[in-house]
């Protein structure tokens, strides 16, 4: 029988607006050892969020909001060169101004409104280096989701047809082209994930 995995049994995210797919790829930045690289990729975040969300009042202010925010997604513990002075905040659930999030219908209601935001805006990144890498960053998180919802329909080239149709034919791949965690992979994250959940809940 499937497991089903709820928003609420999940790790509380520092700024719901932006949802959970984002916080792991600042996550995921954190981890980058070379400083530069560190900063593209977080560079490409910042346009990921600003393509999701409204723009309100001034075009610098908004830029500063949004990584004020990034850094607030990080827990303050991303280690860049920021180009804007960060502001920290007391309390990221309970201080940040709310950033309206368009409601619309969800094409494919397993992978969530994020991730379907994300891929859509893929195609728009310029650096081949950095759509590639956030390409295969949400491609496995596509693959994690898919694994939460039925465990037998985790297949590659399910995600790279969705990722495909998602982008308007803009984003072509095969398997062999990008790097994409085995299915066994897949599985066992999800399992460790619910398990830890189960633990917490007694």
């Amino acid at each position: 029988m499937t497991t089903v995995d709820y928003n609420t049994q999940r790790t509380q995210l520092l700024l719901p607006e932006y949802g959970r797919c984002i916080q792991q790829m600042v996550e995921h930045a954190k981890t980058i050892d070379d400083r530069d690289e560190r900063l593209r990729c977080a560079n490409t975040i910042v346009q990921l969020m600003a393509g999701m969300v409204k723009q309100h009042g001034d075009a610098e202010e908004f830029r500063k909001k949004l990584w004020n925010h990034l850094a607030a997604i990080a827990n303050y513990e991303l280690d860049i060169d920021y180009p804007v002075e960060i502001e920290r905040l007391e309390d990221t659930r309970t201080q940040h101004e709310s950033i309206p999030y368009p409601q619309k219908r969800i094409a494919r209601r397993h992978y969530g409104a994020i991730v379907e935001a994300l891929t859509q805006k893929l195609a728009d990144i310029e650096d081949e280096q950095e759509r590639m890498a956030l390409t295969t960053q949400v491609a496995n998180q596509m693959k994690r989701d898919l694994a939460r919802w039925n465990k037998d329909a985790v297949n590659n080239d399910k995600v790279l047809d969705d990722i495909f149709q998602y982008t308007d034919g803009r984003i072509g791949l095969h398997p062999e082209d990008i790097h994409l965690l085995s299915d066994a992979e897949i599985l066992s994250s999800v399992q460790q994930q619910n398990m830890g959940k189960k633990k917490k809940r007694k």
